[in-house]
């Protein structure tokens, strides 16, 4: 999640999409990446080392390719590569366009393994802030999102790409170091340098390799199945940050473990950081703004800390296949957080959520009623993520859980969640598991909520008609060019009654007229009172 506040396979049965135009090596897959980096206080000049393992999926390969941004002499940004080798013998390799081609000895054979180290060095671009921060000490801090990891780490730098990885920073000793993981080294260096070294052996995306460099507070908070719960903050924020972050993530790990399915990860930290202005869910150890500290618990950002806790299970674990399909991450962290908040702080809290959401969804459709959440073969980096993505895409998921109920809904997440842990998932993925689950063709309701703009726009009104004994309920679809096809529940308030009969009506032409039979006259009618359709409505009693 870039802030709360805020190309694709072919989605099949959806809409036909073009195919993923990034430079990916097919018949290549990354297994680990060890990163051996090292950093210094004169400049921001860094050097590192990668050596890359992977394995030949097909055959007939002929040069890698690796995303790393090249030196710039105009900015003097950028990274240098001196060498690359495998086995100890030299590779050619060409640099330019932000790209590393290397051209392999030998034709190798599917199944067949190589390991390809990479020599480097330059100012990262960006991807690694290297700045003083709010309290004006020097600190490092990455911000991958979405494909920036290239300006510093030589990677196959797309979301499609997942491996394990090491990360052995050496730097000034006045420094403690934080990355994804498990630590597994942390040691003394003559020169009063500090050699740390940590490994994270799940798999993840690019995006989500993260570093911290810092003066660190650090606190262990609890564990939660044998898992370490962490605080790291600025050294002069130590109260205020161990105050904030005590809560609620061991309760939010809990509930999604419960819910969803185990945690994939080997600790779970919460890391005040200076790149980032929202938080930043990398795998294990989560960046969230340095004004993110302030020591009272506030509801903003404990929300963001369950939001990209959500994150931890979707968007990481289950990571989308492209980019086109952000919404697996961003609309799924955004509804589970609403989900959490049910949970722990009640229905109403939930359901204020909702409401936000809602207006947000409805002011952006009114500048944009075109936009589609799962995109079209996205080319432009800078359009990957919306607020509509993040909104639209959790009422998608409310829609869905309204529509199949409770019991389905969370057999389909447990499914989803199960079947693509620690791997990929496309949206054709995920209406599988809840067509499986709730044994219903949901082929229209992803479509027309997915592939196209807008929300359901209804005019219209009601009587009672003391002659025929029944409630008469006039509907039409304001927008005639997007008609949607939804259930919708019609609630029926009798005198002096807070809870209503519910009627459920199937919505789809231009114009529906609905007879409810009602022996006396309500006091109310409603639509949709349980909240569980994303719609805009004027409706009322009749005018008589």
């Amino acid at each position: 999640m870039r802030s709360l506040i805020l190309l694709l396979v072919a989605v099949a049965g959806l809409v036909d999409v073009g195919a993923d135009t990034y430079p990916k090596n097919p018949r290549v897959d990354v297994g680990h990446y060890r990163f051996d980096l090292t950093l210094q206080d004169q400049d921001n000049r860094i050097a590192g080392t990668a050596e890359v393992d992977l394995r030949f999926v097909g055959e007939g390969e002929t040069t890698l390719r690796f995303d790393l941004v090249n030196h710039a002499a105009a900015t003097g940004r950028g990274m240098t590569v001196s060498a690359v080798s495998a086995g100890g013998a030299s590779l050619p390799f060409s640099h330019r366009d932000d790209a590393l081609m290397v051209t392999l000895p030998r034709r190798y054979e599917q199944g067949q393994r190589l390991r390809v180290r990479i020599t480097y060095a330059g100012i990262p671009a960006s991807g690694l802030k290297i700045a003083n921060n709010k309290h004006g000490d020097r600190t490092f801090f990455s911000d991958n999102w979405p494909d920036k990891a290239r300006n510093w780490l030589p990677t196959v730098d797309h979301v499609y790409d997942k491996a394990t990885s090491e990360m052995i920073v050496t730097a000034p000793a006045h420094y403690q170091v934080i990355s994804n993981g498990l630590l597994i080294e942390e040691t003394d260096l003559p020169g009063s340098r500090r050699l740390t070294h940590w490994r994270q052996s799940v798999p993840i995306a690019p995006w989500l390799y993260v570093l911290g460099v810092a003066r660190f507070a650090v606190q262990q908070v609890d564990t939660f199945q044998g898992k370490a719960i962490q605080t790291w903050v600025y050294a002069q924020d130590r109260d205020a940050g161990f105050h904030d972050f005590a809560v609620p993530t061991r309760d939010a790990l809990e509930f999604y473990s419960a819910r969803i399915g185990p945690f994939s990860y080997e600790k779970l930290a919460n890391v005040q950081s200076n790149s980032v202005s929202g938080g930043m869910e990398a795998a294990s150890a989560i960046f969230y703004s340095e004004g993110s500290v302030v020591g009272d618990r506030n509801v903003r950002w404990r929300n963001v800390v369950i939001h990209e806790i959500a994150h931890q299970w979707f968007g990481n674990a289950v990571t989308e296949s492209d980019w086109d399909d952000v919404w697996l991450s961003e609309g799924f962290a955004t509804y589970f957080t609403l989900l959490y908040i049910e949970h722990a702080y009640g229905r109403d809290e939930f359901l204020s959520g909702l409401e936000d959401s809602r207006r947000r969804i409805l002011e952006f459709d009114q500048k944009r009623p075109d936009y589609r959440i799962v995109h079209d073969n996205l080319a432009d980096m800078t359009q990957v993520t919306t607020g509509q993505i993040y909104q639209k895409g959790a009422w998608v998921l409310h829609m869905l859980r309204g529509m199949m109920g409770d019991e389905a809904f969370w057999s389909g997440i447990r499914s989803y969640y199960r079947t693509h842990q620690d791997g990929h998932a496309t949206t054709a993925d995920f209406r599988r598991e809840m067509e499986r689950a709730s044994g219903r063709d949901l082929r229209v309701f992803f479509d027309q909520w997915l592939t196209r703009g807008g929300l359901v726009r209804l005019d219209g009104d009601w009587s009672y008609r003391a002659d025929a004994k029944s409630i008469a309920i006039r509907l039409t679809q304001r927008d005639r060019s997007r008609l949607f096809t939804m259930p919708l529940q019609v609630g029926i308030y009798a005198a002096g009654s807070n809870t209503p009969v519910i009627t459920t009506v199937q919505v789809s032409d231009v114009s529906h007229t609905i007879q409810i039979p009602a022996g006396q006259p309500p006091d109310r009618v409603v639509l949709d009172p349980n909240h569980l359709v994303l719609m805009e409505s004027a409706f009322g009693e009749a005018k008589r």
